[in-house]
């Protein structure tokens, strides 16, 4: 250990980051024992041994070991130091590429290493291209060298590669039979990971460059459990507006006011739906950022009014860099008021970015934060509407002139804060800038109950499932970049942070028909639903690879809109809980080790199994549907044999296989409409489909779908139940939120029923007791109409607010 007092005043990471409070939740210890040599602690079914000399940290849950801390003694600081004649090379310089590094405080680098023994798989500090189970980093090229955190504008990333992305979550679970466990360094200064695998144990070493050793241990036992923990201190993921889960169409650039109305109204004439349209940087005068370009957009404001006639919304993009220019408001303001992050002289920094010179709000001050947050007011971004969100790009932050295309680490930050302290924080401190900027408009525009903010990021840190969604940045379209999406988003969701979504298509390079139908097909399971393009790249609107493949595109996206009651009540949990929307297999079916480092398929919820096809020509598929559940085709309703190895299954290009698990209730809403908004009094559809007991549950979550009157209590959430041949509708309490009081006249019109025995007189249904309804045989949805595999109750009249009963009855 190094003898360092704290008045040497390394950077520890702004309580602003975690949730408030956190310390208050923590568990106290009880001492088992004490010896000379260590002291035995516990708390709960987790026991810790912490031995004295050398230092070391071992961790057992349930009496099985789970994490060893220094156990190789690699925690290590290099310790503040007088700089002295004969230090090396690079303790107070180093120059890389034609740029200097002062280095003012010389060498203050952290090395930690954390032993996971008994396991052979470990997940997250995303974010990266590479495969869901990490790899050791000490094999071949590119696999030779450490995983990297280090926030960067990356171009056209590589889909195999340790090397780190536009965001960064020092988070990494641990997952074996019976148990995970995880670990949190927070840490915002750049990191190095390497991961080296055993028969008996993973090693990782975790290496920083400055900052303190302040890490987190979650013991919870199960992946749940883990996840939940986390989210108590840093928060859960923001309920987002229900608008901001349909379909976004986004392109660098629709050109001006006519292509906008032309690529609106293409969507209605293929009877596509979709809700966002979204304008990239060419929208601006000259890119400055809160302005638009009069000859190409003069009438802003009815353009979005146009939009929202028909339920959608628009998306304008604001990036971080400001445009050095006297004359643009933002710019003088911000530079008299000192808002702008100093080089090492102490003079506003000025770096080169899409307006050309630029400079950098510094948002990791409170102060600059508030003052961004009222620039979006609807007084002060003139042509804004209350229906216009917002997309922070760059924010990484990207200095096109920079190191590695970044800030200067001895840059200065609010505090006298150097960059490499923070790095990893501006994209997150400006996301929430902007956020804060959205909810104080929404304040404005509804005084009671405000209204959600959405803003897009692409860079991120742990706490930015708080703020909004982000995207996984400058993917490319090839099959690579489709298969990969699993994994980083699969990631994401482990470490935190659900809303995220990639590009569908590919940003850079032009899709064929196949590539565009397939990415579609899992697009519409991504918690964020976009298509983008790159400005060098051929027009891809839905409707322009032909009629075949605009009809399986225009099936896929009614997909995602049928499944948003599902989707929305999933946020719900990971709103409350932390839980992630899409999940590994592991997650859903812990013991099976089979499936550990299974990426090739993923779970939404705990009700529906998905398999990407990620490669062209594909006429055949091996699916692992895993033992211990039973497994219903989502577009034909046959139940499929569980097996533990992978099955073969046809498939053509109109779909992917789906599987719905045994066990789960899904609601839906079928009727095909133009927008989310347009769907808002549609009934609703049950799925239910039966386990080998015959019973399933499940819930469906309402609300506004935009404010925040939900944290008071406008809400609707119901449990659905059925069992011994009873379907039941009950209101569903959480503890730590308010109980819902929210009424809605919709009613469920149809209940479709998975794996009830086939009966040659068939069934009825029982409602309250009394009244009596046939049930048809019939299929599970019109997209297969051949295929009656399913029992199927319609126009039951239920109401989805209050409690009641549907018994099967055999005829």
């Amino acid at each position: 250990m190094v003898d360092e007092s704290p008045s040497v005043g390394r950077y520890q990471v702004p309580s602003d980051i975690l949730v408030s409070g956190w310390e208050n939740k923590k568990h106290g210890f009880k001492e088992e024992s004490r010896t000379s040599a260590a002291i035995t602690l516990s708390t709960g079914e987790t026991k810790l041994v912490l031995y004295f000399q050398p230092f070391s940290l071992a961790i057992s849950v349930k009496g099985v070991a789970a994490l060893q801390i220094n156990s190789r003694n690699l925690l290590n600081f290099e310790h503040r130091r007088h700089k002295q004649a004969d230090d090396p090379a690079g303790y107070w310089e180093e120059s890389w590429m034609g740029h200097t590094d002062s280095k003012p405080k010389g060498p203050e680098a952290i090395s930690l290493d954390l032993v996971f023994p008994g396991f052979q798989h470990v997940y997250g500090i995303p974010e990266r291209a590479t495969s869901l189970s990490l790899r050791s980093t000490n094999g071949a090229a590119p696999y030779g060298e450490p995983y990297r955190l280090y926030n960067l504008d990356v171009f056209e990333y590589l889909d195999d590669h340790p090397f780190g992305l536009y965001g960064s979550i020092p988070v990494m679970l641990a997952h074996k039979k019976g148990l995970t466990v995880g670990v949190f360094w927070l840490n915002a200064a750049e990191m190095f990971v390497d991961v080296v695998k055993t028969r008996s144990e993973v090693g990782t070493q975790w290496i920083a460059e400055s900052g303190i050793v302040d890490l987190f241990v979650f013991t919870g036992g199960s992946a749940p459990a883990v996840l939940s923990s986390y989210a108590r201190v840093a928060g859960t993921t923001a309920l987002p507006q229900l608008f901001s889960l349909g379909y976004h169409q986004c392109r660098w650039n629709y050109k001006d006011e006519a292509d906008v109305k032309m690529v609106d109204s293409g969507f209605d004439t293929h009877e596509i739906p979709y809700d966002v349209l979204w304008l990239d940087i060419e929208h601006t005068n000259g890119k400055r950022y809160l302005t638009w370009d009069s000859s190409l957009f003069p009438r802003p404001v009815e353009m979005q009014e146009d939009l929202a006639s028909r339920g959608r919304q628009m998306v304008t993009i604001v990036d971080p860099h400001v445009k050095r220019d006297s004359s643009y408001y933002i710019f003088s303001e911000a530079e008299t008021a000192g808002h702008f992050v100093k080089n090492k002289h102490g003079s506003d920094f000025d770096g080169w970015c899409w307006p050309g010179s630029s400079s950098y709000l510094d948002v990791t001050s409170p102060a600059v934060r508030d003052w961004w947050a009222q620039q979006f007011t609807l007084d002060k971004y003139k042509g804004s509407t209350k229906h216009l969100y917002i997309w922070n790009d760059m924010n990484e932050p990207s200095v096109f002139n920079g190191p590695e295309i970044t800030m200067q680490k001895d840059n200065l930050h609010y505090g006298n804060v150097e960059h490499r302290d923070n790095h990893n924080l501006f994209g997150i401190y400006y996301h929430m800038g902007t956020a804060e900027g959205l909810k104080l408009r929404g304040s404005r525009v509804d005084l009671e109950n405000g209204d959600r903010p959405f803003v897009l990021s692409r860079a991120f840190f742990s706490g930015t499932q708080r703020v909004g969604p982000i995207w996984t940045g400058d993917n490319a379209a090839q099959w690579s970049h489709l298969k990969v999406s699993v994994p980083m988003l699969l990631t994401l969701g482990l470490t935190g942070l659900p809303y995220s979504g990639a590009d569908v298509g590919g940003f850079f390079g032009n899709p064929d028909a196949e590539l565009m139908t397939r990415w579609y097909q899992v697009g519409i399971y991504y918690p964020f639903f976009r298509g983008h393009a790159h400005l060098e790249t051929q027009r891809r609107e839905p409707w322009l690879f032909g009629e075949d493949t605009t009809a399986r595109i225009r099936t896929a996206i009614r997909g995602r809109y049928t499944l948003l009651p599902y989707i929305y009540t999933l946020f719900r949990f990971a709103n409350t809980s932390g839980l992630p929307i899409l999940r590994p297999l592991w997650y859903e079916f812990p013991d099976n080790e089979d499936v550990f480092a299974v990426e090739e398929e993923f779970m939404v919820g705990s009700a529906m199994l998905v398999k990407p096809i990620v490669a062209p020509g594909v006429s055949s598929v091996d699916v692992t549907l895993p033992a211990g559940a039973r497994w219903y085709d989502a577009l034909s309703g046959a139940v499929l044999p569980a097996r533990t190895r992978s099955q073969r299954v046809q498939v053509t290009l109109d779909a992917i296989p789906v599987y719905y698990r045994g066990g789960s209730i899904v609601p839906l809403r079928e009727r095909p409409r133009r927008s989310s908004v347009a769907q808002a009094a549609d009934p609703y559809t049950l799925v239910v489909a039966l386990d080998d007991k015959g019973e399933a549950s499940g819930s469906l979550y309402v609300d506004d779908g935009r404010s925040f009157a939900f944290q008071q209590g406008r809400y609707l959430h119901r449990d659905f139940t059925f069992k011994s041949l009873k379907l039941t509708s009950t209101v569903r309490l959480e503890s730590g939120v308010p109980n819902g009081t929210l009424t809605v006249p919709t009613t469920i019109e149809r209940v479709v029923f998975l794996g009830l025995p086939s009966l040659k007189r068939g069934y009825k249904a029982l409602i309250g007791g009394k009244h009596a309804v046939q049930l048809e045989t019939g299929p599970l949805t019109m997209l297969a109409p051949h295929h009656e595999n399913a029992v199927v109750l319609r126009k039951p009249g239920l109401p989805v607010t209050y409690d009641w009963q549907v018994e099967i009855v055999a005829l």
